[in-house]
């Protein structure tokens, strides 16, 4: 006996996806596209290598989104189709199957629907995330590393860009810190519900007499600023040195003064770069994140929100936002949703998009309440 409810769910469903469609715009979406194919088709596109690789980037995930809305209208068609049959023929097996069907369209849909969320006035745009290690020495130190490796596994299960612009190592394990750009749309929007302090409790190995150790991580995560904007930087607001990378070698990286920080003087804000080849390319990448962390700064004093975009994030006792617990139990628990799994592992393979979710279904209501 086919479930009679089946029919009244699909149709629920079918609503939730219309709306979705609705606030995404397809019509705005093939535009879109069709003016990102016509940009991608110029004969010239990678004389000059960024814009062309932002220009195809955003081509595939503009194409990859039509498509998964075009997959979802497509199933719910067929779902009805085969409810239809079930219902005709009193078949149980079809009917089990349209259950099947129906409970994945929904985790689908749940997806889609938490997209439609970011409406931010920085939420499309691509996100530079700094990791730094806080409160726990060298355990707080390779935390810090797994988390990077976390946040770059959820990108490329997602085949997003990643470029990593520093990482400066620990003396005896794991890093100090680390800045990235993730560089697909609605990264920041995405990825700006992770900024905050996060926790680890686990039997350390660096601990010879094999204690359980907590340690703590936070990370902060910025808009990447758009070419077309402009924040004036003084020259004599900002110091330039120049130093030699450290950390792996390769591609003659450690072998030159090319790694560059900046310091912007007026508001002590620090940004290193290291990883590109030259001093040159090293210094506009530097730059880069600190006009982006200026404009963010800017953009916050104008509208009195930086509590809301950035907070104050300590990497401590008392303000953690997420725990990732590995002994004397496995969990990874969400301190503001509630949102837990108890399969650290997988967590930290890049599994986050339960995680993400939540959180921000989590700020919209904060928003709203």
């Amino acid at each position: 006996m086919v479930d009679p409810q089946l029919p009244e769910h699909i149709a629920a469903l079918r609503s939730t996806f219309g709306d979705i469609c609705s606030v995404i715009g397809l019509d705005r979406l093939r535009a879109e596209i069709a003016e990102l194919s016509e940009d991608a088709g110029v004969a010239d596109l990678w004389n000059y290598p960024d814009r062309a690789q932002k220009v195809t980037s955003a081509l595939s995930h503009r194409q990859s989104e039509l498509a998964r809305l075009t997959d979802v209208g497509r199933r719910l068609d067929d779902l009805e189709v085969l409810v239809e049959l079930a219902n005709d023929e009193e078949d149980e097996e079809s009917g089990l199957e349209a259950e099947l069907e129906l409970a994945s369209l929904k985790s689908i849909v749940g997806d889609l629907e938490v997209q439609t969320l970011l409406n931010g006035e920085y939420d499309q745009r691509s996100a530079v995330v700094t990791i730094r290690a806080g409160a726990g020495g060298v355990d707080a130190a390779d935390f810090a590393e797994m988390l990077l490796r976390m946040y770059l596994r959820w990108a490329e299960h997602r085949a997003f860009l990643t470029h990593v612009l520093d990482i400066s190592y620990a003396e005896e394990a794991g890093i100090k810190s680390a800045t990235f750009e993730v560089d697909a749309p609605y990264a920041f929007g995405t990825l700006s519900v992770e900024a905050g302090t996060h926790r680890l409790v686990r039997m350390s190995p660096f601990n010879s007499a094999g204690k359980r150790q907590t340690s703590f991580a936070a990370v902060e995560v910025v808009p990447l600023i758009e070419p077309t904007e402009s924040i004036d930087i003084a020259d004599n607001d900002i110091r330039v040195d120049v130093f030699r990378s450290s950390g792996p070698g390769g591609q003659s990286v450690n072998t030159t003064d090319s790694a560059v920080r900046v310091t912007h003087l007026p508001t002590g804000i620090v940004v290193s770069c290291q990883n590109e080849k030259s001093q040159i390319q090293n210094r506009a990448a530097a730059m880069r994140v600190l006009q982006s962390r200026l404009l963010l700064l800017q953009r916050e004093s104008e509208n009195a929100k930086k509590k809301e975009l950035v907070g104050t994030i300590t990497a401590s006792w008392g303000d953690q936002m997420r725990s990732y617990v590995l002994a004397p139990y496995q969990m990874v628990k969400d301190l503001r949703t509630d949102f837990e799994v108890n399969n650290p592992t997988q967590v930290f393979d890049g599994d986050l998009d339960g995680f993400i979710a939540a959180g921000i279904r989590w700020r919209k209501r904060s928003h709203n309440a």
